[in-house]
């Protein structure tokens, strides 16, 4: 891997970390700009949602593009367009002016999908965990506003802060032009096409949904516990930002963690704890718990969305292999708007009931759905890995049930003899007599399987065509967890050609 190369990784992750801190301007400063711009609640949660919205569907055509142009460009070009922005946002005076410019700031957050997309085509499919979760640490953007902003927001005022982004973005444009690697291959399949390939997956929008809980809880608690702090325990702004800054320093440290966890263990197990994680601390912060106890439910989500978010793409790898990119681009947009729908839900229930438990505990609830979902998926796999293995193997393979009806074969039995899954499913093995063996034969091989739960030993068979031949044979008997019997399982492989071979040697040997 040549220099350039191996510079990607550290450059896109800054390049996220400064993405991110231009996306959470608005919900950083909130508690600054709603001195001088009179919002109502509705139209607070409004300001700090719709970055959170377009940063999110953004993410599918941008991980489109960085495929066919190059994580170089979509870098470079996406700070060039951030500045203007940046410069409406510092001159807004109304609710409409922070829509506009919260529309493009947007962007910031559009930008997770070029690394995702570019980055594992420089590393070999069982580190793509780690190195995505590394890219992760782009997160600390998000942080360091929300820690930083309101500090140089009380000492020069909201409106210069937001105009020293802009310094900030000429920077990160000017390393990519110069830094970024030119020679990126490229993906140029449609965006429609590449849609279609995976779309039809049900694992995708099992993984959009992981996604959205664990990266949506991210931004959601990011965007929303800066005001809410201030409002419900009546911290000053700064406490609300710093503590905040905890949380999401927790969450990305976490995830590069998540990514290591996903890359080394049993990635389902993994998020399995994750989602029981998000159950419990979202039943706690139902309860309006005091000081304390919020903050510990806060930490729990913190620990569970950082560590969630770098094993949940660890996954993608396993089923999507030629269209990683624009999976990862439908899951990393879903899992933004996951943290677009909780601050509006969360306000209208508000407003509906007086309190938050509602929202909290719908959150507990779409972890425990997230849980049930991971156990199947993890025991699918299971099932899918033996009967990938069972098709595969090269040895023919038949099943049959305690009556001796054939229930299923794999393809190396229909290679091996001649007959289709069809034709011989239902039916018993007797399909195959050859007639050299008598009664006495299958009566002591039965005899020893019943006794003993397996057979093995040579037995002459007939192919479909009529071709008579040698096979050594292996019938083992299939319990289940009572220890009764259910099925006989048969392996066998012809060796016929092998038989004459050592004949041909020994009638040699003898000359």
């Amino acid at each position: 891997m040549n220099t350039i190369k191996k510079i990607q990784l550290p450059l896109q992750t800054v390049s996220l970390i400064a993405g991110f801190m231009v996306w959470v301007i608005l919900s950083s400063l909130m508690p600054f700009i709603k001195e001088t711009i009179h919002l109502t609640a509705t139209q607070l949660t409004w300001v700090t949602a719709v970055p959170v919205l377009i940063g999110s569907v953004m993410r599918i055509p941008i991980g489109y593009w960085t495929n066919r142009y190059g994580a170089r460009k979509l870098f470079a070009i996406s700070f060039v367009i951030l500045l203007a922005p940046i410069y409406w946002v510092s001159q807004a005076d109304s609710f409409m002016d922070l829509i506009i410019g919260g529309l493009f700031l947007g962007i910031g957050g559009a930008v997770f999908s070029v690394g995702v997309t570019s980055l594992p085509k420089y590393y070999p499919k069982e580190r793509h965990g780690f190195v995505n979760g590394i890219y992760g640490v782009g997160n600390l953007g998000t942080a360091i506003s929300t820690f930083g902003a309101p500090i140089v927001a009380n000492q020069i005022g909201w409106s210069k802060t937001v105009l020293v982004y802009s310094v900030l973005v000429v920077v990160m444009a000017a390393l990519n032009f110069f830094a970024g690697d030119r020679k990126e291959p490229s993906v140029k399949a449609s965006l429609v096409e590449q849609i279609k390939g995976v779309a039809g997956n049900s694992k995708l929008w099992f993984l959009c949904l992981f996604y959205f809980l664990t990266f949506g809880s991210f931004v959601a608690f990011t965007v929303y516990l800066p005001n809410f702090m201030v409002s419900s325990f009546h911290l000053s702004k700064v406490d609300a930002g710093m503590r905040t800054a905890g949380f999401i320093a927790l969450a990305t440290a976490m995830r590069p963690i998540g990514g290591y966890l996903g890359d080394k263990f049993n990635p389902f197990k993994i998020l399995m704890f994750l989602f029981a994680g998000f159950t419990a601390a979202g039943v706690l912060l139902s309860f309006a718990p005091s000081m304390t106890w919020y903050t510990v439910g806060c930490l729990t989500i913190a620990v569970c969305a950082g560590t969630g978010n770098g094993t949940v793409f660890k996954l993608v790898p396993m089923y999507f292999t030629k269209q990683a990119g624009i999976a990862n681009g439908i899951i990393s947009a879903m899992g933004g708007l996951g943290g677009f729908f909780p601050p509006l839900m969360l306000t209208f229930l508000f407003k509906l009931t007086g309190h938050y438990a509602i929202g909290f505990m719908a959150l507990s609830e779409v972890a425990l759905a997230s849980l049930i979902l991971i156990i199947w998926m993890y025991y699918q796999e299971k099932l899918g890995l033996s009967s990938k293995i069972i098709e595969n193997t090269v040895e023919g393979i038949m099943v049959t049930d305690l009556s001796g009806n054939i229930r299923s074969v794999n393809a190396a039995f229909t290679e091996l003899t001649g007959y289709e899954a069809n034709e011989v499913v239902g039916l018993t093995p007797s399909v195959l007599k050859s007639g050299k063996q008598d009664r006495v034969f299958y009566d002591t091989m039965w005899d020893t399987l019943r006794g003993q739960g397996f057979w093995q030993g040579e037995i002459w068979n007939r192919k479909k065509s009529g071709e008579i031949y040698l096979e050594w044979l292996t019938i083992s008997a299939v319990r289940n967890d009572a220890g009764d019997v259910v099925y006989y399982a048969g392996m066998f492989s012809d060796i016929t050609k092998q038989r004459g071979l050592q004949q041909e040697g020994r009638w040699t040997d003898a000359v």
